[in-house]
């Protein structure tokens, strides 16, 4: 960066881009409180309907490894741009559907938003001044769940009192302010990678991620001996395996993995799988069980309204922990803030088993949870990018992200199978046993405690504070290697 850009110019690029993520994140979530009508309301079947929160979840997973390369090779800001253009059109798309097929469309456009994640941490890199890198990437990275949480009182506000289609007519002018706000207010990134594009390997991460996460996510309805299941699982191993042997040939991988599995980066995102899956099985299970009616002798009988309102304090925790814990990385190293938010996650789940009657209760143990899930959340794109050179930098955030969206795939498909193991019928519909809900958050004790353990051996590698007036990178690469954008 050249010369010092003043701090209000800085705290507006911040909070624009959080901004994008966040509202990109928050499509994940908006339709959850539609499942239940999403039949009716579409025409279609319940498995079909379905599709509607897969094909957000995978056009974001596979996705954003892809975004991140080509905003190190084109220039993060103009894929900002292309990104919130294509959330746009999904939007609208969404919006003025009535039937399946244009709203499963306008739903995987809308996933690709979640590019802007790495986009954004990239580009704040590139762009801010040392003091306020660590703080902007730490909100950044934390509005992934935040934007989820939020989601779900939102969907469920509109959805009760108002058309559906509000929904996505709002996020459609949404994001195109954000654009507009991007263009005046962000500026072009200093440099950029050299090399080209790989398509091959896009291609073969897409099918093989793709397989995968459907195997994933439809295993439990499927059956996990099934034909289709089966093969799911057996393709996606032999593309990544075919997608693994070409990576390391090709002269200009999508992902380098020798990057990838370096000690440091390999176990952030693997603290990032189980983080994710801790974090999602979460906002999966506590809205159903405050919805639950009061007869079944534990549940605790709220509105879909009263349900996402009850979530916000979890969402507004996540928000708050991201700059505590920026300073926490500043003081102790991002290492240090990761550990503890493995370390509050499980207690948060430990709350919410003690108190799993409450409503109170079950609140607490969210807001404990979320900030423990914000404070890992910030440390995470602090330990990739003390591991990788500015130039690969949205590359290897895309990766981080791809896992977070896996752990949350893998949430689902858990969660799916106990509840379809641990439930009984009543008037028609299948409604999840006590036990459920229990196995559940014993399963988020034990994956926050994994979580501990691989966060506990990360290694750290000590660099030099640079000088306030340095530039923001904190690994220098070869000129070489940069181009001007």
């Amino acid at each position: 960066m050249s010369g010092a850009r003043p701090e209000r110019a800085e705290r507006a690029i911040v909070v624009v881009v959080a901004l994008a993520a966040g509202v990109a994140a928050m499509t994940q979530t908006l339709v959850v409180p539609l499942l239940g009508e999403l039949p009716a309301l579409l025409h279609a079947g319940t498995a079909g309907t379905f599709w509607v929160v897969i094909a957000a979840m995978l056009g974001g997973a596979v996705t954003s490894p892809v975004i991140g390369r080509l905003g190190d090779l084109y220039g993060k800001r103009r894929l900002v741009l292309v990104v919130l253009a294509l959330l746009t059109a999904g939007s609208l798309l969404c919006a003025v559907a009535d039937s399946l097929a244009p709203m499963v469309a306008g739903r995987a456009l809308q996933g690709v938003g979640m590019g802007i994640v790495p986009l954004g941490i990239s580009l704040l890199r590139d762009v801010l001044s040392p003091r306020r890198v660590g703080a902007a990437i730490a909100l950044t990275s934390s509005v992934l769940g935040v934007g989820s949480a939020f989601g779900l009182p939102v969907g469920g506000l509109v959805a009760q009192l108002g058309d559906w289609h509000l929904l996505f007519w709002g996020v459609g002018l949404l994001t195109a302010v954000i654009a507009v706000l991007v263009v005046w207010l962000v500026p072009v990134a200093p440099g950029l990678a050299h090399g080209r594009f790989d398509l091959v390997g896009a291609l073969g991460m897409t099918a093989g991620l793709t397989a995968l996460l459907l195997a994933i996510s439809h295993g439990g309805e499927w059956g996990w001996s099934s034909p289709t299941t089966l093969l799911l699982f057996a393709g996606s191993a032999v593309a990544l395996v075919a997608w693994a042997w070409w990576e390391r040939r090709v002269t200009d991988p999508l992902i380098d993995l020798a990057t990838a599995t370096r000690r440091p980066v390999l176990l952030t995102n693997t603290a990032s799988v189980v983080v994710g899956f801790a974090m999602y099985a979460q906002i999966l299970v506590v809205p159903q069980l405050l919805q639950l009616p009061v007869s079944t002798g534990y549940g605790l009988g709220h509105s879909m309204i009263s349900a996402g309102l009850w979530m916000v304090p979890a969402g507004a925790a996540m928000m708050i922990a991201s700059p505590v814990g920026a300073r926490l990385s500043a003081a102790r190293g991002p290492k240090f803030s990761l550990v503890l938010g493995t370390v509050l996650i499980g207690l948060g789940y430990v709350a919410c088993l003690g108190w799993l009657g409450s409503t109170v209760g079950l609140v607490f143990g969210t807001v404990v949870t979320n900030a423990g899930v914000g404070f890992a959340y910030g440390a995470m794109p602090a330990l990739i990018m003390g591991s990788v050179s500015p130039g690969e930098t949205g590359a290897a955030n895309g990766f981080n992200t791809l896992m977070r969206s896996i752990g949350s795939s893998m949430a689902g498909a858990v969660v799916g199978v106990i509840f379809t193991r641990l439930s009984t019928s009543v008037g028609g519909a299948d409604i999840p046993l006590r036990g459920a809900f229990v196995l559940v958050a014993v399963t988020g004790v034990v994956s926050s405690v994994v979580a501990l353990v691989v966060s506990g051996v990360i290694p750290v590698r000590h660099v030099r504070k640079p000088p306030e007036n340095d530039s923001p990178g904190l690994v220098a690469v070869p000129s070489s290697r940069v181009r001007s954008e």
